[in-house]
């Protein structure tokens, strides 16, 4: 999800809500303890060099039962960090502590915001050799009987 999408949902709930992938809610009195920039720049499998910009979110659980993060306030925080840091209308992603720090994309359903597990990819499948070949219909031979003793249905 872009931070355009984010802000614009913001707008239109009363409260914030978060779901982690496996159905838990992230406790209502959650602090935002960042809001930033993060690049990255690597080379991947294939020799390719990358670069990366997201927006990152931190979002923390504290003792402090009583505090609960408003929609209004979440926009406030996020308008101070697009000043300060210029930041662009990019995807988003968030952490949140579980056995270790957890990072997800964003998605949106039923006003609430959905953590989304993510996953590791080769990122030059072609130079790996892991590309998925396209065969064209008109190169596999057409059979005019299928016996099932021939193991063919």
């Amino acid at each position: 999800m872009k931070l355009s999408e984010f802000k614009l949902y913001l707008k239109n709930v009363k409260k914030v809500e978060f779901q982690l992938p496996n159905g838990d809610y992230i406790p209502p009195h959650f602090h935002v303890t960042e809001v930033g920039l993060n690049s990255k720049k690597f080379i991947d499998c294939g020799s390719n060099i990358r670069n990366t910009k997201k927006i990152n979110f931190q979002l923390w659980s504290a003792d402090d039962y009583n505090h609960k993060m408003s929609p209004e306030k979440l926009i406030s925080i996020i308008e101070l960090s697009e000043k300060t840091f210029l930041l662009d209308d990019l995807e988003i992603e968030i952490e949140f502590q579980q056995s270790t720090i957890g990072v997800f994309d964003l998605d949106y359903t039923n006003d609430v915001f959905q953590l989304i597990n993510k996953k590791t990819d080769c990122l030059d499948k072609k130079k790996c050799g892991l590309e998925k070949k396209i065969v064209e219909l008109s190169s596999i031979k057409k059979q005019e009987i299928c016996n099932p003793e021939d193991g063919c249905c």
